[in-house]
């Protein structure tokens, strides 16, 4: 009988369920979106049950699908997790509940406590980077935590009677799904452990340092684990034809890209194009500090072989951008509108837009920055803004490959992309002028989920994945992808010149403030 594998692919908007058959090919799918909550400026807020429901039911209208096409769920052998990573949840051991709604990785009440932080260290944000690969920012879970054992008497009091339980959303699913207060794992993996600020990148265990930085206990922690590893086996009781079926893989999402998009060799780029945007630079065993702001952060570890560690530069907003042309300012009535309206014009006609909704992240690290748009004149439409939009990620994401190409000292020559906004045929075109570079794409673009399946898959020896990890690298060495590829089309003195227009936004946002 053919075996399947199923990935819970958990983003910040919405949460999806697909299976994947034996090649990696995709079967099915479902996603269904959950509420976001923007209480005050720069809070982003999601309840933890919304999550949880949301996967829930993707998961059950997946398998229906799956058994109108004549598939048997038996068949189903394992399933791999992928998650938003510094989204911060706690929860009560003794109920099962959240004691309040998860803060989001985008949220920025904490900066103040960055701040404090940050001057209490003669090393100021780096304070502790040599250990965790991390700077001290709004971005990370440590310091969401710390607000809510600051501002919460809830959580302040679950955790003095030892009954507070933290995680981001990997740990929360997992321990829903593996049984909750009835035995469920309370665990992690280096990948989403490594975007806390609370783990030893080295060692791969929680770091006494970082603890005492923050003032947090180790009890209230999940166990870290491997990516490609046994979790623990489904027992939620919505769930009734998963019973038994083991959690084998977990990844952060943009680790899971990384193994999506078999980004295996030292070298290998990818950019996720998603709510926000990430490029992920595998480095192999190499632990590299950057200079130019840059994270430090794992890649993915599989069981028994060592982890794998990556350069990273995050965007906080990408995706995110067009939703707000959507819902904020009526320009558009679906994601899909913004490449029509930014291919009807043959450029921004002058207007360029710094989308710093929430700061700005690598490598400027400003979380007090607000977005701005500048250049605007009476000859201004909304295509000059759509095309704006596209433009303003495809700008970061060249600061974060010069960024990138100092650090590693290897200047990249062909970017991997995946996520929703690489779709666009106009955003990637925008992107292989910007960079210089060619830009390829996948025909599947399911990576992150497909990442997540395939740590699952590795650990439970299933279809083009039996044999171990080192089996799994050899077979796909000698395969061959079907890759669209993007070629730069406009001159080095046009791609400067407009860089240098976007640093000149970027100095106008930086001075507002």
């Amino acid at each position: 009988m053919p075996s399947f594998i199923g990935a819970i692919d958990n983003g910040t908007t919405s949460s999806r369920f697909l299976i994947f058959d034996e090649k990696g090919d995709l079967v099915i799918g479902h996603q269904l979106e959950y509420r976001q909550i923007f209480s005050h400026p720069g809070w982003v807020e999601q309840d933890p049950m919304d999550i949880l429901g949301s996967v829930v039911s993707c998961i059950d209208a997946a398998l229906r699908k799956f058994e109108l096409q004549g598939n048997a769920v038996k068949n189903l052998k394992g399933i791999g997790i992928t998650n938003q990573r510094e989204t911060a949840v706690v929860w009560d051991k003794s109920t099962g509940r959240p004691l309040h709604n998860a803060i989001v990785w985008s949220d920025t009440r904490t900066k103040d406590i960055v701040r404090t932080y940050s001057e209490s260290s003669e090393k100021g944000a780096d304070a502790l980077k040599d250990i965790c690969g991390l700077p001290i920012t709004t971005y990370f879970s440590a310091v969401k935590l710390r607000w809510l054992l600051d501002n919460s008497t809830e959580v302040k009091e679950a955790y003095d009677n030892g009954n507070l339980m933290f995680g981001t959303v990997d740990s929360w699913l997992i321990y829903n799904l593996t049984g909750g207060v009835d035995g469920g794992a309370h665990v992690t993996d280096v990948t989403n452990a490594s975007r806390t600020m609370l783990m030893d990148i080295r060692s791969l265990k929680w770091s006494d340092e970082c603890l005492d930085f923050f003032g947090v206990s180790a009890d209230i922690l999940p166990e870290i684990k491997p990516s490609s590893s046994m979790f623990g086996e489904i027992k939620h009781t919505d769930l009734e034809d998963l019973q038994g079926v083991p959690i084998a893989g977990c990844l952060g999402d943009q680790h899971a890209a990384l193994v999506g998009q078999r980004c295996f060799q030292v070298g290998d780029t990818k950019n996720t194009y998603g709510t926000g945007c990430f490029m992920v630079f595998n480095t192999g065993k190499d632990i590299i500090p950057s200079n130019n702001g840059l994270l430090t952060t794992v890649g993915y570890q599989f069981e028994g072989e060592p982890a794998a560690y990556a350069l990273e530069g995050s965007i906080a907003v990408a995706g995110s951008a067009v939703k707000w042309l959507r819902d904020n300012m009526g320009i558009i009535n679906s994601a899909e509108e913004v490449n029509d309206l930014a291919a009807a014009t043959k450029d921004n006609g002058g207007v360029v837009f710094v989308t710093a909704f929430s700061g700005l992240f690598a490598p400027y690290w400003r979380s007090d920055v607000r977005g701005c748009i500048l250049g605007i004149s009476q000859h201004t439409t909304k295509h000059h803004l759509a095309r704006a939009t596209l433009e303003a990620t495809c700008f970061q994401t060249r600061a974060i490959l010069d960024a990138m190409n100092s650090d590693s000292g290897k200047p990249l020559k062909t970017l991997r992309v995946d996520g929703g906004l690489s779709n666009s045929d106009v955003c990637m075109q925008l992107q292989a002028d910007i960079l210089g570079i060619e830009v390829t794409r996948p025909q599947m673009r399911e990576s992150t989920a497909l990442g997540a399946a395939t740590a699952a898959a590795v650990h439970l020896d299933i279809g083009m994945w039996k044999g171990g990890f080192k089996a799994f690298l050899e077979r796909i060495q000698e395969s061959k992808e079907t890759l669209q590829t993007f070629q730069p089309s406009i001159s080095e003195q046009k791609r400067e010149e407009q860089y240098s227009l976007w640093q000149k936004a970027i100095d106008s946002a930086l001075s507002w403030t």
